[in-house]
């Protein structure tokens, strides 16, 4: 089998597991649900499984369930026939139809309307779909693979999510844990996101100094990898020297290294998790988008984390 070109640093026992459980779903074809927080990985891994698989070959098509109207997800995924509804100028065929044998992810499946919920049931239990406003039947050939932050066992004890969807989803789960959950990463990920980032700004001789590495690895990072690449990001592009220090780290950083030390990982994660988040909020007056992209978490995320601290 071919190597895959999507890497996967896995240093940590918790990552080391979770390839392993990835190499044992890649040679099946049942619909594969992936779950964790924010900016884990979830889609790094979905890629992953998919080029370890006998689909690689195949095409990956991805649509986001919570960035896109309802309507438009549904023409996204089944297609549309020529005057189908307002704009519909030509036929358009969907993801399900263009993917072939490949694989299909649906990102943020917990964001699906209860009616497009019922149609994509529908679609797993029969294998085939019509275009919008089509009546020839189409046999679905894709993997379909789900990804999501949302606790959707709780979704559907509110009602929120189909339960009967949920029980055809959960056939094959996996959990991508947090970065605090795999710290051993932390180092090599700093590495990796140093190496992929320094040609695209310039900066082919830095590095990191030891004081640097120690901040990163007793942050608490709640928002995952996403947040760290923003870091290292963020560090070469304001650095004015090779060695990169803590002082080059975006502010939340330095925020944090300033008032807890290293001796931050002696409070509980939580703690750590809503003084981050609190200290973002002030930075930036409560603009909310603005804090979510700098704690690398969704808008949605950010509000129900905000929530939950009290940080109203």
């Amino acid at each position: 089998m071919t190597a895959p070109t999507i890497p996967w640093v896995a240093e940590d026992t918790a990552s080391r597991h979770l390839l392993e459980i990835g190499e044992k779903l890649a040679d099946t074809s049942t619909t594969l649900l992936i779950t964790g927080e924010s900016g884990t990985g979830k889609d790094q891994l979905a890629r992953w499984i998919h080029e370890r698989g006998p689909r690689r070959d195949a095409p990956l098509l991805k649509i986001d369930c919570a960035s896109l109207p309802a309507e438009l997800v549904e023409s996204e995924l089944f297609g549309h026939e020529r005057g189908a509804f307002t704009g519909a100028v030509a036929r358009k065929p969907g993801r399900l139809e263009l993917a072939q044998t490949g694989t299909i992810v649906l990102d943020e499946i917990a964001a699906l309307t209860p009616g497009m919920q019922a149609k994509l049931l529908r679609v797993l239990e029969e294998r085939t779909f019509e275009r919008l406003g089509g009546t020839e039947t189409l046999r679905m050939e894709a993997r379909l693979m789900a990804l999501t932050n949302t606790d959707i066992a709780k979704a559907v004890e509110t009602g929120r999510f189909r339960e009967d969807l949920f029980f055809r989803l959960n056939v094959l789960a996996i959990h991508v844990p947090p970065l605090r959950e795999r710290r051993a990463d932390i180092v090599p990920l700093t590495s990796h996101f140093l190496a992929r980032l320094t040609p695209v700004h310039g900066r082919a001789e830095a590095s990191f100094d030891p004081e640097s590495l120690n901040v990163l690895q007793a942050y608490a990072w709640p928002g995952n990898v996403r947040e760290l690449k923003n870091a290292v990001e963020h560090a070469l592009v304001f650095a004015k020297q090779p060695l990169l220090s803590p002082e080059d780290f975006p502010e939340i950083l330095r925020a944090a290294r300033n008032e807890h030390g290293l001796t931050g990982m002696m409070h509980s994660l939580e703690d750590l998790e809503r003084e981050a988040i609190k200290l973002t909020l002030e930075g930036t007056h409560y603009k909310i988008g603005r804090a979510a992209d700098i704690l690398g978490i969704s808008r949605k995320t950010l509000l129900e984390k905000r929530k939950k601290y009290g940080l109203i």
